[in-house]
């Protein structure tokens, strides 16, 4: 009996010493993640001087989600759009979701992600991005795609969008791809470790700055101006998924003069809307409509609209959009006057602060603000 109870005793003993073990185990694993997520966050680019447009996409998971409007695409709508107007102007709620270059199928994967966030009433998709039908960047892909929380939606994005020499682990785990920019650290990789402060006033990124038009651009002839396969068939995923989710789908052309929109694009378009049943906007043609001054109303000689110009833009956007849609008029809703006041005045702190500079320096400072948004 005796040896019984040493055997049970050494069995209790043994046991304890295995659990200890794997304790210690188990808690060198987590104080490892840790470390390696802590090393990752540092090196992961903060997007926090220069190129602004890497916070893009991050910037919609801590919104509230209940836009009546979705906007997706390039910088024809991220720089030409102002959210803002549509709300004091009209009661429209929206939200503009792009980045830089981003591809037309990086807009259906954003799409099918907020989607299952938010059901808006309309979503408009920027045709501009039809123009390329295979992945074009790497770092043109990290401003997209490094902004997406993880999902099954980012993964089929990545996957889509890499090009030869791409791992899609990387973007999964990004300190697989930036482990060597140790060299590279700045004060703003330490001051922003926690998170950057805002760049867009949802989605919009502002410019006060003039540079008018002096040259018209003609394009060049091109082999083939049929858009590729590729671009038709996300064109067709977005239609479908906006079909299925009960959501009307407008396609836009941005009053920009370069890239050059040639006009059997605008053709195909116009084409592809009406076999849909769609509604396909050029506001290049109607750029009088709209009141666009090229002398005026772009910071950049006609590739993207500044303050002046998004603001005429969006009057015209949210009178197309009440006229057509019936969208409600939320200027009444006590809760949504008391959120839209703070983006309102965030909206014109910028301008203000913009506009000062530029009389001062004569070049703008301030493309990112902390007002609680």
């Amino acid at each position: 009996m005796r040896r019984t109870g040493a055997r049970g005793e050494w069995s209790v003993e043994r046991k304890s010493r295995i659990i200890k073990k794997g304790l210690r185990i188990l808690t060198a694993a987590v104080v490892f993640i840790v470390f390696l997520l802590i090393f990752q966050r540092l090196l992961t680019p903060k997007y926090m001087s220069g190129v602004y447009e890497g916070q893009l996409i991050g910037e919609y998971y801590a919104q509230e989600k209940s836009h009546d409007v979705i906007i997706i695409g390039d910088c024809e709508v991220y720089e030409n759009i102002s959210p803002v107007v549509l709300w004091e102007e009209y009661g429209i709620t929206s939200f503009i979701r792009g980045s830089s270059q981003q591809l037309i199928w990086q807009s259906y994967y954003l799409l099918e992600e907020t989607l299952r966030y938010e059901k808006p009433e309309v979503v408009i998709f920027s045709v501009l991005a039809m123009k390329y039908d295979v992945p074009q960047n790497e770092a043109y892909n990290r401003l997209t795609l490094d902004g997406m929380r993880p999902s099954a939606s980012k993964l089929r994005s990545v996957r889509a969008s890499m090009t030869g020499n791409e791992e899609w682990i990387t973007y999964a785990l990004p300190l697989l791809r930036y482990h060597d920019r140790w060299r590279e650290l700045s004060g703003d990789d330490f001051r922003y470790f926690f998170g950057g402060e805002m760049v867009s006033h949802n989605g919009y990124m502002m410019r006060c700055d003039v540079k008018p038009v002096t040259v018209v651009p003609v394009g060049v002839r091109l082999p083939d101006y049929r858009f590729g396969d590729t671009s038709y068939e996300y064109l067709d995923k977005i239609t479908d998924l906006c079909a299925s989710s009960g959501v009307e789908l407008v396609l836009l052309k941005a009053p920009s003069l370069y890239p050059y929109w040639y006009d059997e694009w605008d053709e195909q378009m116009s084409q592809y809307a009406r076999e849909h049943g769609l509604r396909y906007i050029n506001a290049l043609e109607l750029a009088d409509e709209i009141g666009l001054d090229f002398d005026t109303d772009t910071y950049d000689a006609g590739l993207h609209l500044n303050l002046g110009g998004a603001e005429k833009l969006s009057l015209y956007l949210g009178g197309y959009l009440s006229e057509n849609y019936g969208l409600a008029d939320h200027r009444g809703d006590a809760r949504l006057i008391e959120l839209w006041g703070r983006k309102s005045a965030a909206y014109y702190a910028m301008m203000d602060a913009q506009q000062a500079e530029l009389e001062e320096y004569g070049s703008i400072r301030t493309f990112t603000y902390s007002i609680e948004n």
